[in-house]
């Protein structure tokens, strides 16, 4: 099928510095996702776009089409959140936006946590849950059985986003980020309307906030640190973009802020799946520290934009008090043993 606009002409349009429309960006997408595209014309589209940077538009536009393609989850999206973050921080850091997604969905909220292996050398979601003993594997219909009995599923991008794989190899090559970094966290399939979400470039908050109203997000904080991390830190302050039903505000928090002491970042390095599954049990213990007050603080965002609190360190306290009662322990016990009859399910 001859295509009204082709990844060629995109390609031209951004060598000469001009922007695609939505619509564009839908059409160059689908080609990409089904195929059609050299690997030369992807890994020149993602470079061009780079160079250029990439508009809320064009982000918007290629979401939509991602979405569109992937194995949806059918479930009730109003007041489903989701953690899902860019990575790309370069840190060795453990898995802290799994663990807010646990403690969150402790306290009621219902949480579709999206997620994937690591793409690099750090641990990803994937890793550390199948680390912990969860059952990464399931199915759309086992998923949206999952949170409807536990308030809480994981969606192993591989299995969601299948059109995905005609991008892995142009991706690895480049080597450098590209607008696919970002295009993760924002094709959730189960179709979260809320969202914490950590990206690598704090300058683009604004951005990607844009773009998470464009796609029908009614609450999420887009959060971007000063030293780097794609989390709310606890060793600088953090650049936060909320948005909440349409209207954006921007500002920034630091530890204190949130009731918490500073740590130099090195306090909260991971390591192996192994590793990071181990630092959140410990925490889920009740071990106090850096790794705890990094949790905190992003599970209490989390907790917060389901609006069970009216502050962010509020949200903090309440974090505190689903891992002191055991409640998060409990969650991941849940989660653990859902998935787990599952996969002796035929």
């Amino acid at each position: 099928m001859e295509r009204a606009f082709s990844i060629q002409q995109a390609i031209a349009k951004m060598i000469n510095g001009a922007h695609l429309t939505r619509q564009e960006a839908q059409v160059v997408m689908s080609e990409v996702m089904d195929g059609e595209a050299t690997s030369t014309q992807i890994g020149s589209l993602l470079t061009a776009l780079r160079m250029k940077g990439e508009t809320i538009d064009e982000i918007t536009g290629f979401a939509e089409t991602m979405r569109l393609k992937s194995n949806r989850v059918h479930t009730i999206q109003a007041g489903l959140l989701d953690t899902c973050g860019t990575g790309g921080s370069g840190m060795h850091k453990f898995n802290i936006s799994t663990a807010s997604a646990i403690i969150a969905a402790s306290q009621g909220v219902r949480v579709a946590k999206h997620g994937n292996r690591a793409m690099s050398g750090r641990t990803g979601s994937a890793d550390v849950l199948e680390a912990l003993g969860v059952n990464i594997g399931i199915n759309s219909e086992q998923a949206a059985g999952c949170l409807n009995e536990i308030g809480l599923c994981f969606l192993f991008a591989q299995l969601y986003h299948p059109s995905m794989k005609h991008a892995a190899a142009p991706r690895k090559e480049l080597g450098f980020r590209t607008v696919f970094n970002l295009l993760g966290p924002l094709t959730n399939p189960a179709g979260a309307d809320r969202q914490l979400m950590g990206i690598f470039d704090r300058s683009r908050t604004e951005t990607v906030a844009r773009v998470l109203e464009q796609l029908q997000v009614k609450r999420a904080l887009v959060v971007g640190s000063h030293d780097g991390l794609d989390e709310i830190s606890i060793s600088a302050p953090t650049r936060i973009s909320e948005l909440n039903h349409g209207i954006m505000t921007t500002y920034e928090v630091t530890p204190e802020s949130l009731g918490l002491r500073s740590y130099a970042v090195e306090a909260i390095a991971g390591g192996t799946p192994e590793v990071n599954a181990n630092i959140i049990r410990n925490v889920f213990s009740g071990e106090q520290g850096a790794y705890r007050d990094i949790v905190l603080a992003n599970a209490g965002a989390c907790i917060y934009l389901a609006d069970q609190c009216a502050s962010l360190r509020e949200g903090v306290v309440l974090a505190g008090a689903a891992i002191d009662s055991g409640a998060a322990k409990s969650k991941l016990d849940q989660l653990i043993q859902y998935t787990g009859e599952l996969s002796h399910v035929s």
